[in-house]
């Protein structure tokens, strides 16, 4: 099993059957209860002891379902739980609340081909096992996440991305989307309450079907268990990466023609700037689509090429750890340029600065052994000849708040910049008639800016704890949010940010996000999942405040 398929599988301990009969009584006999403690990706969101069960297939899933309506509980759908927001599990939630862990990845994962351009797939899956599943027969996709790890049901529900747009003269390719990976679904089949049988059941809905816009996207207000997706075949790809472009020239103001963010995009169309804190030279990373390998690249077989990152070297460790548990957080530029050391170095020692093989091998490249920290996440939507402005924009805003910080001896970042590049999602794309867009996607078309065809997705990523970070990233966000009116928040990162906390600025909750997307799509949303569980059995705490 792989490293990516190990991490995703939970931690289940057998309950004890008298204690089980006792606090959860008459719960399905065929499907065996656990415990289980629940750890987000950074461990900011924990919780102890929670039960928890693993369905051997969609049957017994619902089986669960309805238990948990008749006698009060709510179900929380895990994946490898690799994210930060509280959309699974609120932080405080107690080992004796009604809630009711269903782990997906132990046997929901069946893969099969739907067609020659579709694969049905349980979103218990891992995005590194269906993307080898897609190579093996010769489909691919054109972007996904970096992470391995994920499952195809916790990517899908919070429209999961990579980083890519067209390249200046590339066509798109038949069964590609240069959107999210929930606009590649042409089907869906969820649990959903059914009013003739009184009764939680299974359905599936097509993506013509106007519910299904509200499930392509569901941000854990649903339980799907499998998906049929619009695939390709399957590109080689050259992915190079550079540090010797100083930030000052990638990132500069638009009008220019140095070697800047939107050059690369126009060339290649897959770009990624990876930006150390406190550092001037940037990782660059450029994928470009290469049929025969470059001469100069190195063939690779398997995911995962750069073990500099994946694995924390021992200076990384030692200064995080230092940081960390002896307040040193003083020590952020001496971290962010020790980080930039190791990808330079390492880079250029692993023969993996230029590397070329199927898509899978050069888009997966981080492992649940990476350094874990914590980040917020925003997409700004404009159109693609205002992509470099934006990135100048974000980064002299945020390099100017960093210095003004550091002069007062504060060092709220200690991470890095993440900068990517996607298209929205076009339903055309998915080549389904009467394909639906996506409802809560940010990658959403917004139909009174047609000129909107391109998101410029912006993440900063700090170590959990570090002081003043919410002050600093709610300065960030207040920035995006005011000048950029496209600004959607990512779904599975952090936002709505106070002065001291995360995911509780009460304006941003109840006011910036659905005015986002705009009132009457966030409230046709919510009301398709109101009624699809009027329960509420698929919830919590924080998604109550968030569909209010």
């Amino acid at each position: 099993m792989s490293a990516a398929a190990l991490a995703a599988v939970p931690i289940l301990l057998p309950a004890d059957p008298a204690t089980a009969a006792e606090e959860l009584p008459d719960f399905p006999a065929g499907v065996a209860l656990y415990r289980s403690a629940y750890r987000n990706w950074v461990g900011e969101i924990t919780a102890d002891g929670l039960w928890a069960c693993a369905p051997a297939g969609p049957d017994q899933v619902v089986e669960v379902v309805n238990w948990a309506w008749r006698h009060g509980w709510r179900v929380r759908a895990r994946g490898s739980s690799h994210g930060w927001s509280p959309l699974t599990v609120t932080e405080g939630t107690a080992s004796d609340a009604p809630v009711l862990l269903v782990d997906t990845a132990s046997h929901l994962t069946g893969l099969s081909l739907d067609s020659g351009s579709a694969v049905r797939a349980g979103t218990g899956v891992t995005l590194e096992a269906l993307l080898t599943y897609l190579e093996e027969h010769g489909l691919g996709v054109t972007a996904a996440p970096a992470p391995g790890d994920l499952t195809l049901g916790g990517a899908l529900a919070i429209d999961a991305h990579g980083t890519a747009v067209a390249a200046d003269g590339e066509e798109r390719l038949p069964g590609q989307t240069y959107g999210s990976l929930s606009n590649r679904i042409l089907s869906l089949t969820a649990v959903v309450w059914d009013e003739g049988s009184g009764a939680y059941a299974l359905r599936t809905f097509s993506r013509a079907e106007a519910d299904s816009a509200a499930l392509l996207t569901h941000l854990g207000r649903a339980f799907v268990t499998e998906v049929v997706l619009r695939v390709g075949a399957n590109s080689n790809l050259r992915c190079v990466s550079r540090v010797d472009i100083p930030a000052s020239e990638l990132f500069a103001a638009p009008g220019g023609d140095g070697r800047t963010f939107a050059s690369f995009l126009a060339q290649a169309g897959r770009v990624e700037a990876i930006w150390f804190a406190y550092t001037e030279f940037p990782w660059l990373k450029v994928w470009s689509v290469a049929p025969t390998k470059p001469l100069t690249s190195r063939r690779v077989t398997s995911p995962y090429n750069y073990p500099f990152s994946d694995n924390v070297p021992t200076l990384v460790a030692d200064l995080a750890g230092r940081m960390v548990s002896d307040a040193a957080w003083y020590l952020a530029p001496v971290l962010g340029n020790a980080q930039l050391d190791v990808a330079a170095v390492g880079l250029t020692a692993t023969l993996s600065a230029d590397i070329w093989g199927p898509s899978k091998n050069t888009l997966l490249y981080i492992r649940p052994t990476t350094l874990r920290v914590t980040a917020n996440g925003y997409a700004v939507l404009t159109s693609r000849d205002q992509v470099q402005r934006v990135v100048s924009e974000f980064t002299d805003f945020y390099r100017k708040r960093l210095a003004a910080y550091t002069a007062q001896g504060k060092f709220p970042v200690n991470g890095t910049v993440e900068i990517r590049v996607t298209g929205l999602d076009d339903p055309g794309e998915v080549e389904s008639e009467g394909a639906r867009a996506a409802l809560l996607s940010a990658l959403r078309a917004e139909q009174s800016h047609p000129e909107w065809d391109t998101a410029v997705w912006l993440d900063i990523l700090t170590l959990p704890g570090t002081p003043y970070a919410e002050a600093f990233l709610r300065e960030i966000e207040q920035f995006l949010i005011e000048g950029y009116e496209g600004t959607r928040v990512e779904w599975s990162k952090g936002w709505a940010y106070t002065e001291d906390a995360v995911w509780e600025d009460e304006e941003v909750l109840g006011t910036t996000i659905p005015g986002s997307f705009g009132e009457a799509v966030w409230g046709q949303a919510a009301g398709v999942l109101d009624r699809l569980d009027p329960h509420g059995v698929f919830g919590n705490a924080f998604l109550d405040r968030l569909f209010r």
